[in-house]
């Protein structure tokens, strides 16, 4: 990558978020009332939207795929069953990960929005959580044009690793320990999604009602992973939605990137 371009990419970030910085943390500490009517209307759709959008993320896609491959192969490699027997112990399984998946992403949630809750005077907090996601909206973006400059924003090698060990397993403890710990390492890759979910969540007029819209967004969040999880449980639908996921995952990253860096400033502009 030529140093002019390099140069030209760090100025579009940096003048980003100080737009962001200064949009977001000079507002004033309530939404207007025109924002105020509009905000369940607004807040249901995104949640959703945003909840399926964060689940075909590339990491989650990626370590599912990884994870049924390993349960498929463990399964038939194990004292004869016909088809439908290891079809059904592979999706049995696999469902414990998800499950786990979900929790660990509640939980999170739950924790990252009470602690937001606890400074809401000026809904700085919120906003600050609007700036963070802007921020990694902008890496994803930065990854889909620009790869080779710095870091790519993913989850750790040893994510993979840690997937295949516990399917080799095949027993509930390995997976749940692995929807745990690869809930949380692969935070980085949907973390942006989810500040900017949070940031708006926050801005609601109960703790109930954001904690409700959370549990929705989480519900939908885990929808394409049981989707993916029933689908792939099969040989030839596991080849076609790994290809499906090598061809596509980098446009995926794009429209995510994109997303969260106009839903972040939306809620700091208007929010």
């Amino acid at each position: 990558m030529r140093p002019a371009r390099i140069l030209g990419v760090s100025a579009a970030v940096v003048v980003a978020l100080g737009v962001a910085v200064v949009a977001g943390l000079g507002a004033p500490p309530a939404p207007s009332p025109a924002a105020s009517g509009l905000l369940p209307a607004v807040t249901l759709g995104t949640v959703v939207v945003a909840g399926i959008a964060d689940g075909v993320n590339p990491c989650a896609f990626t370590v599912l795929l990884l994870l049924v491959t390993t349960l498929l192969a463990a399964a038939q490699g194990r004292a004869a069953q016909d088809s439908g027997s290891i079809r059904a112990r592979v999706i049995g399984l696999g469902s414990i990960y998800v499950a786990a998946v979900f929790l660990t992403y509640l939980a999170l949630g739950v924790g990252i929005l009470s602690t937001i809750d606890l400074f809401t005077q000026r809904h700085v907090p919120a906003r600050i959580a609007a700036v963070l996601s802007i921020a990694l909206g902008l890496w994803m973006l930065k990854d889909y044009f620009a790869p080779e400059l710095g870091p790519a924003l993913a989850a750790p090698a040893a994510v993979g690793r840690w997937a295949r060990a516990a399917a080799r397993r095949m027993t509930v403890p390995s997976l749940v320990g692995a929807g745990f710990l690869i809930g949380l390492c692969t935070l980085p890759c949907s973390g942006a999604v989810y500040l900017a979910v949070l940031s708006l969540l926050a801005l609601q007029p109960s703790a109930v009602t954001g904690f409700a819209y959370l549990v929705l967004y989480n519900v939908m969040y885990i929808l394409p992973l049981v989707a993916l999880l029933a689908l792939s449980s099969t040989r030839p639908a596991l080849n076609r939605l790994a290809h499906w996921n090598v061809r596509h995952r980098e446009r995926v990253r794009l429209a995510l990137g994109t997303g969260v860096v106009v839903m972040g400033l939306a809620i700091l502009v208007t929010l």
